[in-house]
């Protein structure tokens, strides 16, 4: 049984509901997903966790059971700031003034803007298989625009991107997790790609995750050029595929320390994109050594 022992909950901010999980005790760790997933993504890692950790495994505003806030023009009800928002809400509403966080893909780039919109709340921070957006966007090649084709397709106008995905959803959910690795899909376990896929084939979801990607290529950019400048001083852990896009055409541990102060890394071998399915027990391994 996936996350034995977590009570589910439903947590209401200011603007969302957003549903999670919580398991374990001790201080508190919040778990972060990616597109185009949930906090199901971590099953494989946070029971383990759960044995040092008060662990919060939450769906992101917009993904899986949380709530999919309406969006304007300008996109700012799915910044990653608005998102962050939720989270670090979340996590006051559990008693929890500062914890450790770890976020994978859109989840990480919340993750690195609760962090810097909340300094001294965030006492560790990793992220996984991203670098900064704003060099993703700034420095982009053909070999980028190819491999990250969904940033810009899904980032296009409404109803677009949500039109083409919804003709056949369970083909373009396979299609795209299945690019990002070397193993297809065969490393997800059946629940939790079901759990996946049952929420993927809710079309709110579908435009809630475009919203997204248009936040990403609009106001996000705005906020990540406001605050060049300005870096996370916390510990931070970046891990990245070996066999992955970030492998291939960045120097993660350099774009990061172009944004804090404290970093350290590693590529987990024999992974693509996701990492915490791919290779559960390395990537956890590395959390620990990290995080305890």
């Amino acid at each position: 049984m996936l996350f034995e022992g977590f009570e589910d909950r439903r947590i209401q901010t200011a603007e969302a509901e957003i549903a999670v999980k919580v398991g374990g005790s001790g201080t508190g760790l919040l778990l972060l997903h990616g597109y185009p997933q949930t906090h199901m993504m971590w099953h494989a890692i946070a029971p383990a966790l759960a044995e040092h950790f008060t662990v919060v495994t939450a769906d992101l505003r917009g993904y899986g059971d949380s709530t999919k806030v309406a969006s304007g023009s300008d996109h700012s009800a799915y910044s990653k700031r608005a998102m962050a928002s939720d989270q670090a809400a979340v996590m006051t509403e559990l008693g929890f003034e500062q914890f450790a966080l770890c976020g994978h893909d859109r989840g990480a780039r919340v993750s690195h803007r609760l962090t810097l919109d909340n300094p001294g709340r965030v006492t560790k921070l990793a992220v996984l298989d991203i670098v900064p957006t704003y060099k993703i966007f700034m420095e982009a090649n053909r070999s980028i625009a190819m491999s990250y084709y969904h940033w810009y397709f899904l980032a296009q106008p409404s109803p677009l991107p949500e039109t083409l995905i919804g003709q056949d959803p369970d083909f373009y959910y396979g299609y795209k997790v299945g690019s990002l690795s070397p193993a297809g899909n065969s490393f997800f376990h059946r629940d939790a790609y079901s759990e996946y896929q049952r929420c993927w084939n809710n079309p709110e979801m579908i435009h809630s995750s475009c919203e997204d990607y248009r936040a990403a290529a609009t106001i996000d950019l705005e906020h990540d050029e406001a605050d060049l400048d300005k870096r996370v001083t916390c510990p931070r852990l970046a891990l990245w595929g070996g066999y992955g896009v970030m492998e291939k055409e960045y120097d993660v541990l350099a774009a990061w320390r172009e944004r804090a102060t404290d970093v350290q890394g590693q590529a987990i071998e024999n992974a693509g994109h996701f990492l915490a399915e791919e290779q559960p027990e390395t990537t956890l391994n590395a959390l620990k050594s990290f995080l305890l």
